[in-house]
């Protein structure tokens, strides 16, 4: 059975929590880049991005410029969905994620050096964020919310709104940890995304853009120390490294819209567990689809130096 984070926490873990998940409390990062060459290989998963190489519909062309850092030209086509299709949530989902994104790339987290930096990935950012960028990103979370909300609140099964309520719960996870540093708050949003993608998946097993989540909650769990686990499962919180992987994996194989982002999650995870060849194969897929993108050629580059000629 897929192990599972689960928020419905004790009290006694509950008094534990502010304790034990302030940022600058972490301890130092591993020196994980200077012994990277002598790292074991590993396969890169299967890659299916059959939409990229001819985006049709205005979602698909904003994804396609938002993998390019191309944030201003996405959102007007994320802007052009909403107008066509004003009741699927995917279009405030996506424009949510623009937000999101530019935020990232502003604050250097989509890098080897911030995940290879257990402060920073466990911790959060070190700069202020941008609040225009914040109040514009809660503002399309909570249009998508509402809207997939009418839609699972009419059909329990229906898959847009479960994606919306998966994937907006997902960045806000993403936001109140990495951003603004909420470590309690980011529990229970891991648990609300991590729930309703396992409601999408049981309708829809094909939904691979779900794994997404999956992969970060467990993931990111199975990296806190050891000592901060052991307290969390006793509220029955936890994580594991190798299932998030496997399940960044089936998102990489199956996702949709949020393929690229678990391909670059994985190549920069891929690096903290000492399997460059991976990361490297991942990156230079990444680099040929979107090769007006900076960073994946930047952190191709800076692989292929650490680990030599």
């Amino acid at each position: 059975m897929t192990p599972r984070m689960r928020a419905r926490t004790n009290p006694v873990v509950a008094s534990l929590m502010p304790a034990i998940l302030i940022a600058g409390m972490l301890p130092a990062a591993p020196a994980a880049a200077a012994s990277v060459s002598q790292a074991a290989p590993a396969a890169a998963p299967a890659v299916q991005t059959a939409w990229i190489a001819n985006p049709a519909t205005p979602v698909e062309k904003g994804f396609h410029l938002l993998y390019q850092l191309k944030f201003a030209e996405a959102r007007a086509q994320f802007a052009a969905w909403q107008k066509q299709q004003p009741d699927d949530p995917l279009g405030f989902s996506a424009e949510a994620a623009s937000y999101l994104f530019e935020e990232f790339n502003g604050q250097g987290v989509l890098t080897s050096e911030f995940f290879l930096d257990d402060k920073r990935l466990l911790g959060g950012i070190t700069g202020q964020p941008n609040q225009a960028l914040g109040d514009s990103f809660h503002a399309a979370v909570d249009r998508a919310q509402k809207a997939g909300q009418a839609r699972v609140d009419r059909d329990a099964r229906d898959t847009a709104g479960l994606m919306a309520l998966t994937m907006t719960n997902g960045m806000l996870a993403d936001y109140s940890s990495l951003i603004e540093k909420k470590q309690i708050a980011t529990l229970h949003l891991l648990s609300a995304s991590e729930g309703f993608a396992q409601r999408l998946l049981a309708v829809d097993s094909s939904a691979g853009d779900a794994y997404v989540a999956l992969g970060v909650s467990n993931y990111i769990l199975a990296s806190l120390p050891a000592y901060k686990r052991f307290i969390l499962r006793m509220g029955g919180v936890h994580g594991d490294k190798a299932v998030g992987m496997h399940q960044l994996e089936q998102a990489v194989a199956s996702g949709r819209y949020l393929q690229p982002y678990a391909e670059m999650l994985l190549a920069l995870t891929s690096l903290r567990e000492k399997q460059p060849q991976r990361a490297q194969a991942l990156l230079i897929h990444l680099t040929n689809e979107f090769p007006e993108n900076p960073l994946f050629a930047r952190e191709l580059a800076k692989l292929g130096a650490l680990r030599g000629p």
